[in-house]
């Protein structure tokens, strides 16, 4: 009698605990891709809070491009919009596509290239840019962890029943932006 006892509770206890243990999972793996977010927000806001600063040592060295300038200025304050909805990635492409042409026009100026300001920026720039660079695969990465939790059975059952939904990658959109504005100083 008591060994059917230990049997019944045995067998009640122990799909408990590993929910439990399933639960406390994939909570862990869902505030890690959440930090992981905050993480490349931080990097995209040192990037817009340099972008004005640049501009502005550009713009008195080519002063006849005010539209590449002004097309900087704009979309740096769109991307500086909260990041947590559905077109934030859109803007930040934009405003990365932007930077470009503005790296761009620089080339052709070798006062500007020349110059401390100006060039302290740009190593500043080049360093927020391999901070987010490597803040976007730390998130995509925890991204990956929490998604194959969701997917694979057992685990899937605990998600699929307290609501835990797949994320989406942090993905480059258009192929001109996949590689890194290249800059000579």
């Amino acid at each position: 009698m008591y060994a059917e006892v230990w049997i019944v509770l045995f067998l009640a206890v122990v799909p408990l605990l590993w929910a439990i243990l399933a639960f406390n999972a994939l909570v862990r793996a869902r505030n890690q891709v959440r930090a992981a977010f905050a993480d490349v927000d931080v990097q995209l806001t040192k990037r817009h809070d340099l972008v004005p600063v640049l501009v502005e040592s550009v713009r008195g060295y080519v002063a006849h491009e005010r539209e590449t300038l002004d097309d900087v200025v704009r979309l740096r304050g769109a991307a500086g919009k909260p990041r947590a909805d559905a077109d934030s990635e859109a803007r930040e492409n934009a405003l990365a596509g932007a930077m470009g042409r503005l790296l761009a026009l620089v080339e052709a100026y070798p006062d500007l290239k020349a110059d401390g300001q100006f060039a302290q920026l740009m190593r500043e720039l080049v360093a927020v840019e391999d901070a987010l660079q490597y803040a976007r695969r730390y998130y995509n990465g925890s991204v990956r962890d929490l998604n194959n939790r969701i997917q694979r059975f057992p685990g899937l059952l605990v998600a699929r029943a307290l609501g835990f939904t797949e994320q989406a990658f942090y993905e480059v959109a258009r192929v001109e932006h996949r590689a890194a504005p290249q800059v000579s100083l």
